[in-house]
């Protein structure tokens, strides 16, 4: 068996199943993976991929348990590797981060451009997706770090700490009702049509919640996983908007008015994750202070050492996480 063949099937399994993608993005040829795989299934004794003619169609159930263990087994190699940077250049290196738009466009421009700054060495990669893409991109070891408010608990296997607290703005046209309301309810805001999140999305599920627990209906006339889609439609017309408050913009949103709705909603928290067993090289504790300063390197450690939800939530009910 060889560390060769454990890759290849992993990269097949998440090329879904296209073994000419794969070469493609391995730089190598599809027939020697294809006999690659053939040779470890042989050794094995068992098919990793049920075939119909010269196609995989599928994975087979022994080999779902064959690649759950070779996935382990390239993270730690990858950590190997990450332990001998380290130590032969400590400022060199790559770093990957999944996280939503609002983070992306709103939270991370001002630390990433410092981080780029300090590390001129660091390749940067982002992917941007759902809460849960995002966290599953982090269990698997395809990026190091997540960063979302939502869908990152559903992980048993990441670490999660909390970077800060934050809540919503209803945004309107200036010439709106509402723009003249002096203090938001509920009621108020359930009267017209609302565009916000995706399910699932940037605390949307607080929201929800607000107007169930006052037994209100709201009419959600649009949904978009990009708050600067969502502000597009509200100028249309097609309804207000409620959005993160740090995905309005005074200068760039000038034509609209954001009104504060803290007291409407529970803050929610927006948090960053990785995988246990994932090897923190010194740039990325820089990384992780730099978004979120209460996270310095010994908080990282004590919350790595921390196998539980309950443990966790201890050591940080002693420390004071930020509100935007």
């Amino acid at each position: 068996m060889k560390l060769q063949q454990l890759r290849y099937i992993w990269e097949v399994a998440h090329h879904d199943l296209n073994v000419s993608a794969t070469a493609q993005s391995l730089y190598t040829s599809q027939p020697g993976i294809s006999k690659q795989i053939r040779l470890l299934e042989e050794e094995l004794g068992v098919e990793v991929f049920a075939r119909s003619g010269k196609h995989l169609t599928r994975v087979t159930p022994a080999g779902e348990a064959i690649l759950q263990t070779a996935g382990e087994i390239l993270r730690k190699v990858e950590s190997i590797k990450q332990v001998a940077q380290e130590f032969s250049n400590d400022s060199k290196g790559s770093l990957s981060i999944a996280t939503t738009h609002t983070q992306a466009r709103y939270a991370l421009p001002s630390v990433i451009g410092s981080f780029i700054e300090k590390y001129p060495d660091v390749s940067l990669h982002m992917h941007q997706g759902t809460p849960m893409q995002i966290s599953e991109l982090a269990a698997d070891g395809t990026v190091d770090f997540a960063i979302a408010t939502e869908a990152l608990e559903l992980f048993s296997d990441l670490v999660m700490m909390p970077c800060y607290r934050w809540n919503r703005s209803i945004v309107v046209p200036k010439d709106h009702p509402l723009a003249q309301v002096t203090e938001l309810t509920l009621e108020d805001v359930a009267k017209y049509p609302i565009v916000t999140y995706v399910f699932g999305f940037t605390g949307r599920s607080q929201l929800d919640e607000a107007f169930l627990s006052k037994g209100l209906a709201p009419k959600v006339v649009f949904t978009a996983a990009d708050a600067d889609v969502i502000k597009t439609y509200v100028r249309l017309g097609l309804g207000i908007g409620i959005v993160a408050n740090l995905a309005y913009d005074a200068e760039l949103d000038s034509d609209l008015v954001a009104l504060d709705a803290s007291h409407l909603f529970s803050p929610s928290i927006t948090k960053i994750g990785f995988r246990r067993g994932t090897f923190l090289r010194g740039f990325m504790y820089d990384f992780i202070e730099q978004f979120a300063p209460h996270l310095t390197k010994e908080v990282v450690e004590e919350a790595y050492s921390r196998h539980t939800k309950s443990d966790l939530d201890e050591l940080f009910s002693h420390i004071e996480i930020p509100t935007l």
